[in-house]
């Protein structure tokens, strides 16, 4: 779930570069990638700011799955045996 929150997070950052780039190729506003950069730091809520948001909380449940406790269904079946027991 937490490599889901990447590739989404990904995939708005990179889309959001490339209109900007758009509209700055076009004329529209003069530095495509500096809009950008100033979307994470202004006091506007922008993609930008979900984008770390997202990658934050994927961040945190890539951590949370490494780290999670597995729960003890009994003694070890032969495949989880021979993992183990290497």
């Amino acid at each position: 779930m937490g490599v889901l929150f990447f590739v989404a997070a990904g995939i708005i950052a990179i889309r959001n570069l490339v209109l900007y780039y758009l509209d700055a190729s076009a004329g529209l506003i003069e530095n495509g990638t500096q809009k950008f950069l100033d979307n994470f730091v202004n006091g506007q809520v922008t993609n930008e700011k979900f984008v770390v948001a997202m990658l934050a909380i994927g961040g945190f449940l890539v951590f949370w799955g490494y780290f999670k406790k597995k729960e003890d269904y009994g003694p070890p079946d032969e495949h989880e045996w021979r993992r183990f027991n290497r």
